[in-house]
């Protein structure tokens, strides 16, 4: 007796346990009926597969089995769609063309027939079509055909036409300089020469630099990265350039002013086009290029390095810091996105402080030029304004650092270099001055005397 009654609470509890799983699970039935019915349903609804690269929707309803080819989605904007941007313009569409649906796939020709067909009916509608909306034939790819009326230009930008007159104008600088007296068949030819160089060298750094180029919103329109010149046109151009440029310097000027070419070419090429996407070193390289055609126009008319050919170039060489920097600043994401090594990418805090370094220098090189008595001491007090005034866009440079202040900066730079070597011109020492100090050499004093007499 006494196990029986040790065995009925487990009993009772075990009885009461079931009875309570049977409750719960007949209440739960309902709900998971409805929940598969849910489940079931959304799983016949709808599904996808693919059929040779092809979108293909089958969807069933009311045990009616329909399939719809989905193309790739052109720009043109369905009616519905058109009705509504026009709706909210205020504007009426007269007459609508309504496209018939598609039930069957579509192939190539299908649907360059409808494009046909819906190209005139959009043509003769009277509403406006969205400027995204163009013909199928603009977004392939065309052959870029060569004509002999687009070389000239296309040339004069593989040369970099505008960057060539300002290095003959540095040389015409440097050769007016020169204190001896003017010879004007020399001059050409040290003009013709040194533009040719600059040409050629100008040709080959855009052909290295394509890849790159194209990476750029301010270089992307070149000749040799649209493929408007092959880049063996490009070669040619380039060496029928430089070969005749570094003659004409050698044989028709004299020979260091052509060593001073050649040399000024491979330093471009060779040295300051890689040094781009290596270091920022490749800034005072390019500033050494910068700086050698004055010193050749110096000796083109003097045939001799003197402190006035290096004075000139440590003009240019301290201009194209202020110039190239400020350019650059605004000009980061494009640098960044090619992959060249600036100091506005890479060191901005130093391409402020150099650009502001080499304005002050100005001031004292343009003193130093009447102490190698280049010119009279009234260059000094004449451009000390506009020296004074790069010098504080300079500043304002360094200290705000924003785009305001590099376009101010480089802006004054363009003008700024043209009239300092104007104002130096004025100011420049006579050769008769000289020669009554007894300052010149003697081939300099041969060929002023032979001015002097009548």
């Amino acid at each position: 007796m006494s196990a029986a009654r040790s065995c009925r609470p487990p009993r009772a509890l075990a009885g009461l346990f079931v009875w309570r799983l049977r409750n719960i699970g007949a209440r739960q039935i309902p709900c998971r009926f409805v929940h598969l019915y849910h489940v079931a349903s959304n799983r016949l609804i709808t599904f996808q597969y693919f059929n040779f690269l092809k979108r293909m929707y089958v969807t069933q309803c009311n045990k009616d089995l329909s399939q719809r080819a989905k193309p790739k989605s052109d720009s043109i904007v369905s009616p519905f769609h058109e009705l509504q941007q026009l709706d909210q313009e205020k504007k009426v569409v007269h007459k609508i063309s309504s496209v018939s649906p598609v039930h069957q796939s579509w192939s190539e020709m299908s649907s360059r027939n409808e494009l046909r067909e819906m190209k005139p009916a959009a043509e003769t509608e009277d509403s406006v079509i969205p400027g995204g909306a163009e013909s199928k034939e603009d977004r392939q790819w065309k052959e870029m055909k060569l004509r002999l009326d687009d070389l000239p230009g296309i040339l004069a930008r593989l040369s970099k036409i505008k960057l060539t007159a300002l290095v003959v104008s540095t040389t015409s600088a440097g050769f007016a300089m020169a204190p001896v007296p003017f010879e004007l068949t020399c001059f050409l030819l040290a003009s013709l020469g040194t533009g040719l160089a600059s040409c050629a060298a100008n040709s080959i750094n855009q052909f290295f630099e394509v890849p790159f180029d194209s990476n750029m919103n301010r270089t992307k329109n070149r000749p040799l990265v649209r493929g408007q010149i092959s880049p063996l046109l490009a070669v040619c151009f380039a060496a029928s350039c430089g070969i005749p440029g570094i003659a004409l310097l050698t044989l028709g000027v004299n020979p260091l002013t052509g060593a001073l070419g050649a040399f000024n070419i491979f330093l471009y090429t060779c040295c300051y086009t890689p040094l781009k996407r290596m270091s920022i070193a490749n800034t005072w390289v390019g500033a050494v290029v910068g700086a050698i055609p004055p010193v050749m126009g110096w000796t083109a008319a003097t045939g001799s390095l003197d402190a006035g050919a290096l004075l000139l170039g440590g003009i240019l060489y301290s201009w194209q810091f202020p110039h190239f920097n400020a350019l650059s600043w605004g000009l980061r994401e494009d640098y960044s996105r090619g992959g060249y090594c600036m100091m506005s990418v890479t060191h901005p805090g130093l391409c402020r402080r150099v650009a502001l370094r080499h304005c002050l220098a100005l001031i004292g090189l343009s003193t130093a030029a009447p102490v190698l008595n280049i010119t009279t001491w009234t260059f000094p007090v004449i451009s000390l304004p506009i020296n004074l005034y790069i010098s504080y866009l300079g500043f304002r440079f360094y200290r705000d650092a924003d785009r305001s202040s590099s376009r101010k900066l480089f802006f004054c730079s363009l003008w700024h270099l043209p009239m300092l070597l104007l104002v130096m011109f004025t100011c420049k020492k006579s050769v008769l001055e000289k020669e009554d100090k007894g300052e010149l050499r003697g081939g300099s004093r041969e060929m002023a005397m032979e001015i002097r007499l009548p």
